[in-house]
């Protein structure tokens, strides 16, 4: 049964994902180890760990907690790195190699899925961001002025509760932004 799961899911004979039960995060887990991690094992099969997580552990949106923080907002993002980004680098792939334009096309592709009702940016950021919180969804959660780079913040700042933004590009990628609260 765990030999058919390791198939499914890409990872490395002997890993399983697991939630946190605090952070009610994916994880994944080797019992005969005891090894747990944020991140893929090595040796993980990024394609298969997509599909699997897309299918297992996705949230149908995001679910916030009702409460707010002075002065600061909560967003979520779906970030695409080029081989230009500050760190072309991801949980999705060691060594992004696109272009830039790629990155774009990409994104823009991603923007017309969301607009069209086809899927949410949570949904998508879990599969698809090059940014560590895809495991939240893209949630970034509660920041302030001077938090974020100037290009993301700005815009974040823009931006109503559930409205989200055009591609921003900064020094990290290009990103689309949806506010929470």
């Amino acid at each position: 049964m765990a030999d058919q799961e390791n198939v499914r899911s890409g990872l490395p004979l002997g890993w399983e994902v697991r939630r946190s039960n605090t952070k009610n995060l994916p994880y994944y887990f080797h019992p005969q180890t005891k090894d747990s991690r944020w991140e893929p094992p090595a040796g993980t099969d990024p394609d298969k760990l997509k599909e699997y997580m897309a299918s297992h552990h996705s949230s149908k949106g995001i679910s916030a907690a009702n409460f707010s923080v002075p002065g600061k907002i909560r967003c979520a993002h779906l970030l695409v790195k080029h081989r230009d980004s500050r760190r072309p680098a991801s949980w999705r792939e060691s060594k992004i190699t696109r272009s830039v334009q790629e990155a774009r096309t990409a994104i823009e592709e991603h923007e017309k899925n969301i607009q069209t009702g086809n899927v949410t940016l949570p949904e998508l950021a879990t599969t698809e961001s090059d940014c560590s919180s895809a495991r939240k969804g893209g949630d970034l959660g509660f920041f302030g002025k001077g938090d974020m780079q100037k290009e993301f913040e700005d815009a974040a700042f823009q931006l109503e509760p559930g409205q989200m933004s055009g591609i921003v590009s900064t020094a990290s990628g290009l990103h689309l932004i949806q506010r929470l609260e």
